[in-house]
């Protein structure tokens, strides 16, 4: 066996059920909490807005994102609260500039307010990465929750400093598994796809989306971290957003497969030293 020479200069991590763990139920209680803030804001407005009708405005506008998240694109968090009046009001307003602010805090504090937990191997991963000086990034498909809004969650539970770039989707408009987010994140960190791991859950928007951009994958298969509760309903938004994305026929394989997120530091070391062979 060669010995171990680090070759790869840059590894990216996919966030949700990768680097963040839910709790069953927590989806639903999150979806919950995000329809009563929201119609308390949009009353506060001068939107006059039943709980039900704000409800349907929240569905009706994530069904609005799951057609262009089909298409492997996204839009901005604006976008969404634009979708969000136009459904709550029937068409009749606009928003306004002045309600930005309070509406998007409507929209998106539920986050904060039942909060995912950071998987408790991120530490000790990125640490070691740290130590291997490579540069790190982040590539996460959003849903209700926008990129500058993880990022400052990520920040307070001091993890943001690790990560050289976090590419989140309604920032670059492009979705996961297209391999564009996986060459721009390879762009911000300064490196070639060929000299880059992804590791993540996802078979399809992770391994196959970082196979087919050139890079190595691992893939995380521990099965933790998810909200069994909301992927076995199929009216749940985690449900639905599941299956989205131009279909893969033939999906590319992970170069290592981990049941922990600790084990992505010998699955490293491992594609390294293969690397030199």
């Amino acid at each position: 066996m060669a010995a171990y020479n680090p070759s790869f200069k840059a590894v990216t991590f996919d966030l949700w059920n990768t680097l963040l763990f839910e709790s069953d139920g927590e989806s639903a209680k999150r979806s919950a909490l995000r329809c009563q803030n929201v119609t308390q804001t949009l009353n506060k407005l001068g939107v006059n807005t039943t709980l039900e009708q704000a409800t349907q405005a929240i569905d009706q506008t994530i069904n609005k994102l799951l057609k262009i998240w089909d298409k492997n694109k996204d839009v901005t968090h604006l976008d969404q609260l634009q979708y969000l009046v136009r459904f709550a009001s029937n068409g009749k307003l606009k928003l306004k500039k002045a309600w930005i602010p309070e509406l998007s805090h409507a929209y998106t504090s539920s986050l904060f307010e039942i909060q995912p937990q950071l998987n408790p191997d991120t530490f000790t991963v990125l640490q070691w990465l740290r130590d291997q000086n490579k540069h790190m990034g982040i590539i996460c498909n959003t849903g209700v929750t926008p990129g500058f809004l993880l990022r400052k969650f990520l920040t307070q539970r001091g993890a943001a400093e690790y990560f050289d770039h976090m590419i989140f989707s309604d920032e670059a408009h492009i979705r996961k598994p297209d391999p564009r987010i996986f060459h721009l994140a390879a762009m911000k960190l300064g490196t070639k796809p060929h000299n880059m791991i992804h590791i993540g859950d996802n078979l399809i928007m992770d391994v196959h989306g970082s196979k087919a951009a050139g890079y190595k994958a691992i893939h995380l298969a521990d099965g933790q971290g998810h909200d069994r509760q909301a992927e076995k309903d199929p009216t749940s938004y985690i449900a639905r957003s599941s299956n989205v994305g131009t279909p893969i026929t033939q999906p590319k394989p992970p170069d290592k497969t981990i049941s922990s997120l600790a084990q992505a530091i010998n699955a490293v070391k491992e594609l390294e030293t293969t690397s030199h062979t």
